[in-house]
Order: structure tokens, then sequence, then C-alpha cells
């Protein structure tokens, strides 16, 4: 600890936030002692290209290595410094907890869904962590079945996650996964829900997910690599039968491919996928048949993805195969093969097909146009399609909860930034639509004191990039109000516009909260996604940055007023948008972010890194390497001033190892030229998700929500 703490430096940073109407308001910040690292310095040579790396030792954690106690030190130093940093704001932390607690509704249950012959749902109990799921069968009116009861199980756990509940055809047994270190390392276990009996037969290290065989005997499920964490394996389990026994069926030899299992929704195929981020490949059995061997569906090609769906009498496939955006196929039972394949809709410049739910009698499209998702739906006896219609600038509508093939009900979630999470039953023959619950907002939400907003960005290449913003009626826009903008644009994930019940102790504090649908995501379609990866990686930065700079230049904010906040690969956005334009930003969250970019995908032990190559390049590869050092946010730390910073991790994260932000966080301290406040906060208990229980999460909304309000010298 000495060693690490070698260094003391006194801060006494006084912060002041500026209104126009108003007087100008500071913010005093307790004077404490800033933890420095030891500096260790390590060199890596690659490519005729040599890097002293000053905090690699902080990797010895799982390594096991000399240095895996002074890791612990130095980041229980770290939060002790958050915790006397923030001390000044410990008590309007506690009240924010209670406001955003207080928005929830504690007595609650999920609308059930229909499931052969069963009605499934998860109720909640005032004052509890987790939840009970239950069923009811025929109806829901008969005798409710609680068949798992988490807050039971997760006593005595800091962290306790339960994963796939999977029941068996004949309703009788329930696989599930359970998870109660935060490394998403799930063992599985088996229920006989007839007499509550949970077999011996538990499995360890798995994905947390089966998929039973029609025999009801018979379970396929994903084993990982328990050092890489990798999922390698699909593994069939006979019950009662010991896991050591347990056969491999499929083995993927291709580490930057994931691989998991599933059953088709008629039940009438087990599929086992093998997926890169940019090629597909799919194995079939006939759920009946569990000791038959699993054949190709169709090979794996370099850049070709496809996902297949079964009916009655073919199997339909969407695919980008000679299709940026996406088309549909169709091709006979016998016979899966390519060639065989017969195009039923067609690519579109304009339309992303992003996938299908399938029916006995309908199929329903999820495609994407200006951005925003819509719900088609194609009836399979005659020519009949219609679209879903959705009435606000900026949304989200997605399917919800669907399992029975042979239902005429399609069940989707609306939601958008002013109104609530919404589960709707559309008779897709009938055309009818029901409300069958709307999230409950307590405290008196009004959603008409609210306004949602679609603006356009312009990027420096001239491509508009569309913001989602909402904010309380009566804003004026002359830069005054405080901004929050939020950022993701990786792996093609879309970022849509949904409802917030804790954003609502921004907005109600004058912020306005801003989603930027960057390059990177697939917001616009497939392109979107193409632009903002590998080589064209710099686009998600700089389109990020454009959109701040927009927001300005439209008044919605100013500079001593804008903030930016993401996660994981959002962090990486944080760390990569503080080096290109460090002086547009008041102060920044970023949590658990991926900002070790380089030595992160050189390291194959670490969880993730082979699979992510087709994401961000292969370091060995000289062009890759070069490129992503060109941007990685802890190759480029400077001499310079940067925001004001709040980091947040998790020790047991298996997604972005914890060491990333920790040397992220110690270099800057070591580099920076400003006094301007820098604190990294480690969840000793939690990984990537942080807490596992309802309320407990809320913490660290309330942390982050503090150091955004401090800055701004909002003391109430």
């Amino acid at each position: 600890m000495k060693k690490i703490l070698s260094a003391v430096l006194l801060i006494a940073t006084a912060l002041s936030c500026t209104n126009k109407d108003n007087k100008m308001e500071t913010y005093k910040w307790p004077v404490a002692t800033q933890p420095v690292a030891e500096i260790k310095p390590t060199t890596r040579i690659l490519h005729g290209d040599t890097v002293v790396d000053n905090y690699y030792w902080m990797i010895d954690y799982f390594k096991k290595g000399p240095d895996s106690t002074k890791v612990v030190d130095y980041l229980t130093a770290e939060n002790k410094y958050v915790d006397t940093i923030m001390s000044g704001s410990k008590a309007f932390r506690g009240e924010l907890f209670k406001e955003l607690k207080g928005r929830v509704k504690e007595k609650d249950e999920s609308v059930p869904v229909l499931d052969n012959g069963y009605y499934y749902y998860r109720k909640t109990e005032d004052g509890k962590q987790y939840y009970k799921y239950c069923r009811k069968k025929g109806g829901i009116d008969a005798p409710e079945e609680v068949l798992m009861d988490v807050d039971e199980m997760a006593k005595g756990h800091p962290y306790y996650s339960v994963s796939g509940f999977s029941v068996s055809p004949n309703n009788k047994m329930m696989a599930y996964g359970v998870d109660d270190v935060s490394r998403r390392q799930y063992v599985l276990h088996i229920k006989n829900l007839e007499t509550g009996e949970i077999y011996k037969d538990a499995v360890a290290n798995t994905e947390g997910y089966a998929v039973w065989a029609s025999d009801n005997k018979t379970m396929f499920y994903t084993s990982k690599n328990a050092v890489t964490l990798l999922s390698e394996k699909i593994k069939k389990h006979i019950l009662g039968a010991a896991a050591s026994s347990d056969a491999v069926v499929y083995e993927e030899k291709d580490k930057s491919n994931y691989i998991g299992v599933a059953k088709v929704k008629s039940g009438k195929y087990i599929f086992v996928y093998s997926s890169a981020t940019m090629s597909d490949e799919i194995r079939m059995i006939p759920a009946d048949q569990p000791q038959a061997p699993f054949q190709v569906f169709t090979p794996r090609v370099k850049d070709m993805k496809y996902d297949v769906v079964a009916l009655d009498d073919k199997f339909l496939i969407v695919t980008n195969w000679d299709a940026q955006n996406f088309r549909m196929m169709e091709t006979p039972l016998d016979k899966p093969g390519r060639d065989n394949w017969k195009e039923v809709i067609p690519n579109r410049k304009d339309v992303l097909l992003s996938g299908v739910d399938e029916y006995k009698d309908f199929i329903v499209l999820s495609e994407r146009k200006n951005g925003l998702s819509q719900l088609r739906i194609k009836s399979l006896k005659s020519a009949d399609e219609h679209y879903l219609d959705f009435a606000e600038p900026t949304y989200t509508a997605r399917n919800g909860g669907n399992p029975e093939y042979n239902s005429k009900i399609l069940r989707y979630i609306y939601t958008s930034m002013t109104t609530p999470n919404s589960v709707y039953d559309y008779n897709m023959e009938t055309k009818v639509k029901t409300l069958m619950k709307e999230q409950e907002v307590l405290g008196g939400y009004n959603k008409e004191e609210y306004v949602t907003e679609r603006v356009y960005a312009t990027a420096k290449d001239g491509t508009k990039v569309p913001i989602s913003l909402v904010y309380k009626k009566g804003l004026k826009k002359d830069g005054s109000a405080p901004l929050l903008l939020y950022g993701y644009g990786s792996y093609g994930a879309t970022m849509d516009a949904g409802f917030s019940g804790n954003n609502l102790s921004l907005l109600n504090r004058g912020f306005v909260y801003a989603l930027a649908h960057i390059r990177g995501g697939q917001e616009m379609g497939r392109y979107w996604y193409e632009d903002g990866k590998l080589m064209k990686k710099i686009n998600t930065f700089t389109d990020f940055i454009d959109c701040g700079n927009f927001l300005i230049s439209e008044k919605f904010t100013s500079k001593g007023h804008l903030y930016a906040q993401g996660g994981s690969a959002g962090g990486l956005l944080m760390g990569a948008v503080i080096n290109l334009a460090p002086d547009l930003w008041n102060g920044i969250i970023a949590q658990v972010p991926f900002v070790d970019v380089v030595n992160t995908m050189l390291d194959e032990s670490i969880p993730l890194t082979t699979n992510e190559f087709d994401e961000w390049g292969n370091p060995k590869n000289k062009d890759a390497y070069t490129y992503m050092k060109s941007y990685s946010p802890y190759e480029n730390i400077e001499k310079k001033a940067y925001p004001n910073m709040l980091v947040t991790t998790g020790l047991h994260d298996s997604q972005v190892q914890y060491f990333e932000p920790a040397k992220w966080v110690a270099k800057l301290r070591a580099t920076k030229t400003d006094k301007n406040i820098l604190l990294l906060k480690t969840d000793m208990d939690f990984g990537h998700g942080g807490a596992s229980g309802r309320f407990d999460y809320l913490k660290d909304i309330a942390l982050n929500y503090a150091f955004l309000f401090n800055l701004e010298g909002i003391y109430k």
C-alpha cells in the first residue's frame, strides 16, 4: 500500500457552473489525497514499435501473479478516495436513491406468457431485491405454482443471477443456470416441478441455458472454456447421468466464433449456432432424434451472415448474402443448402431487415427505416401484409415474448423517451391491439410535461447523424441547460430511444438527455455499422463529437454544461472523445470502459478477445495494430487538460476486465495537467452488469447523478 500511494497530491478544486440568468454557484470538493499507482515498466515490442506500459502489473488479480494483492490495495484506495471526494453529497445521494427507488412499483407482476399450456410470469414483492418465477396451468385464474423463489435462493450472496429457465416438453422439469460470482459462468441445475427436488446432476461452467429434446430426458447446453470464458462446446446431458460423462456433440475450433443452442418455435428442430462478427454456421437435428448427428444447414462462408426459422413446410433464411441490408430466402425442409435458396424479400437500400419471427399462419419481420424500428406482418395464407403504426418521432418497438407457434397474437413492446414501457397484444388476424400493461411510474409522472425530439447533426464527412432528445417542457434553448449525451456505437447494436424512469431525476432538475445514434451501431442500416468498425472506427468517435458540437450550436447546451456517458464499448467511446476533444465536455461518466484496446486484443487468454477480431482487427496484423493504436484511449493519453471524470468498473467483470479502467485512470493521473476531478469506483463483488438486485444498482445511478449535479451546482 505504501508503494502504491507513494505520492500525495492535495486537491482543493473549486468547480463552477454558470446559468445565463443566475449568479455563479460553486461546489467545493473536499480536500483529499489522490491514490498514485506504483510504476513498474513493462515493454511491448511489436511490428518494430516499442511501447512502455507502466501499469501492466495490474492484470495480476485473476492471473494470481506477484502483484495480485497490490491490485486489491490500489482499487481499495481508489474507492476510499471516491468516498472522500463525494462525501459532501452523501446525504444527497441517499435522497437520490430514495427518489429513484420511489418510482419503482415494488409489488408487481409481468404480463403472463402462454407456452405449452401454461402461463409463465415473474412477480416481485415489497422490499425484495429479486423475484419469484411462477406459472398457472390453462388460464390466468388457475392456481399459482412458484417454480423458483430467487429472493430466497439469493440470501447470503452479494451477487446472484438466475438465467435460462427452460421447461421440458412434458412440463415436469425445468433447467436453469446460477451465477453467484458475476463472471457469467453459470452452473446448470435441473428441478423436478412436481416434487420440488433439485437433481444432483448439476453442470458447471456453462452459458446458463439448456434445450430439451422431445424425449424429456436429453438436454443440450453450451460449455465454456474456464480461462478464456469462450463458448467452446455443445454437450449433451442425459437426465440422471454425471456431468463428467456428457458427450460433446459439437466443438468450435475457430476461436473467433460464439456458439449456442436453441430450439425452433414449432419445437421440431434443435439448432446449434456458430457465429462470428461476419459469418454464421448452423447445424441441426430433429428434436425427436437426440441421438442423431448434427447436420450443417449451409457451411460458413466469409462475410456471409445468416439466420434460420422453421415453418411447417420450409425454412426461412435472413441473410446478407449479396445483400448489404439483408434479404429473406426460403428453402425446402429437406434441401437446406444455399444452392436451393429462393429469394422472397429482396435487399433494399433504405430498409434493414433485422429478423423474422415465425408463426403457423403469419410471419413478423423486424425492419429498420430512417433509423426507426418497424414491425411488418405477413399472412402465410394470403397476400395480406401490413405495418404496425407508431406515431411518435422517436421510439422503440420490438417483439416481446412469443413462444407459441400456433398463436395469432403478436406480443410486442413499445416505448419512447416519454412513453413508459408498454406491452401490447396484437391480433394479426383481426388487426386489433390491446394494451396489456404500461409500466407504472410511481410519484406522479405525466408524459405531457416532457418533450421528445429527433434531430440530425452533420458529421465531418457530411453524414447526417440522428440524435434523440428528451427534456421537460419550458426548456430555454439558450445554452444554459446542462445536457447528458449518451452513446455506444459498436457491434451493430442499435441504441433505440426508450423510456427511463431514472432519467426523470435529471430531467426534473433541468437536464436534457440525448442519445447519439452514431456509426458503429446499425440504426440507419448495415452500412451504418460497417462505416464504424475496423479501419473506419474513427467515425464512431468523430460522429459523437459532431453531435456534441451540434447540440451546442443549436443552444440545447453549452461547453460548460455538456456531459457524456457510455459503458463497455461505449466506455471506449468516452476514452476516445476525451483524447480527441477534451475541452468539449465538462464531465464524463465512463462505465466498465474498454480502453486498453491494443493490449486486450493481443492477449488471447482474456475472455472475448478472439471473438472480437472482426470488430476491431487483430493487432498481430501491422495495419490493424497501427490503426487501433491510433485511437486506443490508453495509448493516447497526453500531457493536457482533461474533463472531470467518474470511471466505474467491477472486479469480477468478464467482458471488460477491471484492469483496463484501473490502468487508464492511473496513467491519466500521472499525465494530465489539469486539477479536475478523476474518480475510479470499483464494485468489488460485481461484474460487467453491476449489482444483480433490482434496487442495489440504483445506488450506482445515484452516484453518477450526484457527480453531475455537483459539477452543475445542483444540491437537491
